[in-house]
């Protein structure tokens, strides 16, 4: 079984992808080279569902696309014209064959699957209500709980049952929906996840990512507006605003990270910002080098901008195999040790005697970037000067990304100079938020109202968050000597 590389285990990991099409023959092979596309958002499990007019069918299995949905006979099974799929990070909920998406439930109304990406931040309390009225749940994803706030709404069309569920949850959402009516496309009110339209002859298609839209040869057509609601249907195309209008709070990391670079996010070439990012980076920490070195592969855009803009030249100096450590379940403490050499390697023969900038595009716990500071210096590097292409994550994600404990961000609980020590670099800097905002085309971050949502670097949430408050008011009333 293919599954997460086990050694990657000091990155942000982007939470789910979703593809849905409407009207295609063959639907679920469609979407299969979707997800293909959307591996990298999610690598623990991936599942499809399908209708064809008379009855849904879904596959869903732990690990990658690749070896679970490469067989004529499981693409057979998933016959219909309209099909949506899933990859997934496990965020909340256990790594579990229950927990893989698309979800599915028999309603009053019909057959109702959904593919979420994002996290409801008020799931644990509505799912507490849900119970109290006799609700049973057949996992532990927050995804269910929109599920059972559509089959208990009281109101009479599916679509208005579908906006009162939505209109009960928080946080960050974007989802596609299978239902015998049509299929359902929306975003958060916030637009903090993304999502994108496309068509492929007469179908259409709704993706996370426009490369996803690449791959199967649609063409794009737009991104689904924050608060929209868009049904595909044998009506056609209609697209709903149940929500109050606000100000826009995409996530800024799909630009530092998460979005592959051949995307387009809200019409900005994921590559171009990322070298752009780059680019600031050079201007705000510039240091005497021989080479521009990138950690493959993230940092490899943005080293491209930083060697373009300080004229150092770019160099390979650590060279990636995408091979190592995916057939690992349990590795032993002496392989997880060499993890980081399996799967970077420096190039000794080029980086000997010499002096680096070493590029990132971000340090979570901190554990990587010091074994990769490590390796350079052992392959005879003469200095090393680490620098972030983002400003230091200080907090923990709550809409949809694994992130550490807050307690495990290295930048949590050190400032830059003690994390230089920690990695043992010469030197270590990040961008400034400004600077992560100028790449992005804007003079600076609005303190007042943040463009994006940043809550990873500045701890400023643009949405309630009702189950942490609900657990930080209970370790407040729980005696001290339970935590002896």
């Amino acid at each position: 079984m293919l599954t997460t590389n086990p050694f990657d285990d000091d990155k942000l990991r982007e939470e789910c992808g979703v593809f849905g099409i409407w009207g295609a023959d063959t639907a679920a092979a469609v979407v299969t080279l979707g997800l293909h596309a959307l591996q990298h958002r999610g690598q623990e499990a991936a599942g499809i569902t399908s209708y064809d007019g008379r009855a849904f069918h879904s596959h869903r299995a732990m690990g990658h696309v690749a070896g679970n949905f490469d067989k004529d006979g499981v693409i057979r099974a998933l016959a219909g014209r309209a099909a949506i799929g899933h990859v997934r990070y496990s965020t909340t909920g256990e790594t579990a064959l229950r927990n893989v998406q698309p979800l599915f439930a028999e309603l009053s109304s019909g057959g109702f699957a959904v593919a979420h990406n994002g996290n409801i931040s008020n799931a644990t309390r509505v799912r507490r209500d849900l119970n109290r009225r006799g609700s049973i749940f057949q996992s532990t994803s927050d995804t269910e709980v929109i599920i059972h706030l559509v089959a208990t709404s009281t109101y009479p069309t599916l679509l208005d049952r579908f906006i009162d569920a939505l209109k009960q949850v928080e946080g960050a959402y974007s989802l596609v929906c299978l239902t015998d009516e049509g299929l359902i496309a929306c975003r958060d009110p916030l637009g903090i996840r993304p999502l994108v339209m496309g068509r492929l002859g007469e179908a259409y298609i709704f993706a996370s990512e426009t490369v996803a839209l690449d791959i199967v040869g649609a063409t794009y057509i737009r991104t689904v507006e924050p608060g929209e609601l868009i049904v595909v249907s044998e009506k056609g195309v209609q697209s709903h605003k149940p929500f109050a209008p606000q100000r826009s709070r995409p996530c800024i990391f799909e630009h530092v990270y998460f979005s592959r670079p051949d995307s387009v996010l809200d019409g900005a070439s994921v590559y171009s910002v990322r070298k752009a990012i780059g680019a600031e980076l050079a201007r705000e920490n510039t240091v005497d080098a021989d080479y521009v070195v990138p950690v493959p592969d993230s940092g490899v855009p943005a080293a491209i901008g930083y060697a373009q803009e300080s004229g150092i030249p770019f160099e390979l100096g650590i060279i990636r195999s995408h091979y190592v450590g995916r057939t690992f379940i349990q590795p032993s403490d002496q392989v997880r040790h060499l993890g980081v050499k399996l799967k970077h390697n420096a190039n000794s023969a080029l980086i000997q005697g010499k002096k680096l900038v070493l590029i990132d595009d971000s340090i979570v716990r901190g554990t990587t970037s010091l074994k990769i500071v490590q390796m350079l210096r052992e392959a005879g590097a003469r200095e090393v000067h680490m620098r972030i292409a983002s400003p230091p994550t200080r907090h923990s994600c709550f809409y949809g990304v694994d992130t550490p404990e807050r307690k495990k961000l290295l930048a949590a609980q050190m400032n830059v100079a003690e994390m230089n020590n920690y990695i043992k670099a010469d030197s270590l800097a990040f961008l400034s938020i400004d600077g992560l905002y100028r790449a992005l085309g804007e003079e600076m971050r609005d303190e007042a109202e943040p463009q994006y949502c940043d809550a990873c670097f500045s701890g400023a949430y643009p949405t309630r968050l009702t189950d942490r408050e609900d657990i930080e008011q209970r370790d407040q009333l729980l005696p001290a000597e339970l935590y002896a």
